[in-house]
């Protein structure tokens, strides 16, 4: 059953995906919802989640926090570096985005589907009311995660047949992990802090790449707008399944 439900987060996924694609003319309502959605899934996802599982402390904060924190100060060196790379090889450190962010991010939004569908998995060992819960809230934002692992990959420079290759394994990902819940448990504590981890990179990648190309040729109310309607949406989301 859990792998059932897993299928549908797999359309979901794909949906997403395939709208990214067919709105590429309003490139600029595009970036802006996936910045509204990612913002939505860090702020009303990801960081409640990894501070109710991780929840021990280190010298007062607690240790969600600081591998969020830390997760975007990675992403940050992570694309200075490249950036430098590049203009040591004679480009220009805004001519063109780094592909291999692109990737690297889109490969985190595949480690976070695969971790919805164990939590998918895990929630049919606790009973049916949470797994109705859980399937309603991986389901609806798989949507988000297929949107955003298309727009990411593409608007670093990749091919589109990358983009369709990572879209195609975020959505094999809650399959897969749905599967392997029967036999793998994850400690709670490490699930927490990957969360943490991945909630910064997530939003570094939002607030200091899509957002502001968003808003870069288009400073439109309605590419605002977009921004606004992801994070709403997400926060529509997290209470229905609440």
């Amino acid at each position: 059953m859990a792998v059932l439900v897993a299928l549908g987060a797999f359309l979901m996924t794909l949906v997403g995906g395939w709208t990214a694609q067919r709105v590429t003319d309003r490139r600029h309502l595009v970036l802006g919802l996936a910045g509204g959605l990612m913002l939505g899934v860090v702020g009303l996802d990801l960081l409640p989640e990894a501070l109710r599982a991780a929840g021990t402390e280190v010298y007062g904060v607690p240790a969600a926090l600081l591998l969020f924190v830390a997760g975007f100060l990675l992403a940050h060196l992570v694309e200075r570096l490249l950036a430098a790379r590049r203009a040591a090889h004679g480009a220009g450190e805004h001519s063109h985005r780094a592909p291999e962010v692109g990737l690297t991010a889109a490969a985190a939004m595949v480690g976070h589907s695969a971790m919805d569908g164990v939590a998918i998995g895990a929630s049919f060992q606790v009973g049916s009311g949470m797994a109705t819960a859980v399937a309603l809230a991986v389901i609806a934002h798989d949507f988000a995660d297929g949107f955003n692992t298309f727009t990411l990959t593409s608007l670093y420079g990749n091919a589109r047949r990358k983009a369709v290759a990572m879209l195609v394994a975020d959505a094999v990902a809650p399959v897969a992990g749905a599967a392997a819940a029967a036999f793998v448990a994850i400690p709670e504590g490490l699930l927490g802090g990957y969360l943490g981890l991945f909630g910064g990179v997530l939003l570094y990648l939002a607030a200091a790449e899509i957002l502001p190309e968003a808003h870069h040729d288009h400073p439109a109310r309605s590419t605002l707008l977009c921004t606004v309607a992801g994070a709403a949406f997400i926060w529509l989301v997290v209470g229905i399944a609440g």
